[in-house]
């Protein structure tokens, strides 16, 4: 038997292999969107899939996407798994109102008769030199919304395994997508895919001890580079991968806040009414009496997204990531 050597893939390379995985393994994954079918998608995740699978399963939508996601609910009401891939984080807007209404509130109002398995892809965050509708981070909408689960990976792995375990769910599934991230590399075997877990979960990619860096999505690398660079300060940081924003692992980043006594949360979105703010008082709620100092928060600033020349500066970066460990490190000593 020939071997098949691994080779580096990319996040959207993984994502594409999931999505053709799931559509073979389950004839009623069905995938739709503006330009999925023929074009692959703006990002050609779904490139060859309705070559594949035909345009039955991989079908071109028109541009209205609260009549995509209202077809998507009929569809998952009868049997069907559909994944509706939103071209841009702000475009998906127009749907939220069958998101809110129809989408979260369906297995609840059916106590639970009826599921509603309905993964929707919405590509999220900067860093790509996108103008304002292309560039939002909207992942706050989507927590606060009971009756969703919102994952979002930062590997090439995980951009697989909890993709896969979105389209299995039976509850609907926000599948946020750094786009700043579907060029990242990673060893791929193409005879041996990660493996599907349950999500829910946050990893810890780092170990350390002086303080934790929680972060998720396209902040992940960012924050990787910090705690390398904060080695020269004397600081050892600990990075945990959310991975999961609803539902939220208490236990693994509390159990790191707990071993390291300081927190330092770092996202795109913006600060006020951010993710942020619901992690730093969970965090605080739940592990108070081991906290050094408050909890912080590093973010994309109050306003809507820059021109692409001043992304740079709006978006969390090293020196902000670790000015805010210095201030941990002052107010833990005065």
């Amino acid at each position: 038997m020939t071997t098949v050597a691994a080779r580096p893939a990319t996040m959207a390379q993984a994502l594409t292999r999931a999505l053709r995985d799931a559509m073979a393994a389950d004839p009623t994954v069905h995938v739709m969107g503006e330009d999925v079918g023929t074009l692959g998608g703006v990002f050609r995740i779904t490139d060859g899939l309705a070559a594949e699978f035909g345009e039955d399963r991989c079908t071109d939508t028109p541009l209205a996407e609260a009549g995509i996601l209202g077809a998507a609910v009929g569809m998952a009401m009868y049997g069907l798994r559909p994944v509706v891939e939103m071209q841009f984080d702000a475009f998906a807007y127009p749907s939220f109102e069958q998101l809110v209404s129809h989408v979260a509130k369906m297995r609840n109002r059916t106590r639970g008769a009826m599921p509603m398995p309905l993964t929707v892809r919405i590509p999220y965050g900067g860093g790509i030199g996108g103008v304002e509708h292309h560039s939002d981070s909207s992942e706050a909408y989507y927590m606060a919304t009971p009756g969703l689960h919102v994952y979002t990976p930062a590997t090439v792995a995980d951009a697989y395994g909890m993709l896969r375990a979105a389209i299995a769910s039976d509850d609907p599934v926000v599948f946020l997508e750094p786009k700043r991230l579907y060029w990242s590399k990673d060893t791929w075997d193409p005879e041996d895919p990660p493996a599907v877990e349950p999500a829910g979960r946050a990893v810890v990619r780092r170990r350390g001890s002086s303080a934790t860096l929680l972060t998720y999505g396209p902040s992940l690398p960012v924050c990787m580079e910090a705690a390398e660079a904060a080695r020269e300060e004397g600081w050892d940081l600990e990075v945990v991968d959310l991975r999961s924003l609803v539902p939220f692992d208490d236990e693994t980043v509390c159990a790191s806040v707990r071993r390291t006594g300081r927190a330092v949360v770092v996202h795109e979105s913006t600060g006020f009414g951010g993710p942020g703010g619901e992690i730093a008082a969970r965090v605080t709620e739940r592990c108070f009496h081991h906290l050094e100092a408050p909890v912080l928060r590093v973010a994309g600033f109050d306003v809507p997204y820059p021109p692409p020349m001043l992304e740079r500066h709006h978006l969390p970066g090293v020196d902000r990531i670790l000015d805010a460990v210095g201030r941990l490190q002052w107010e833990a000593e005065n």
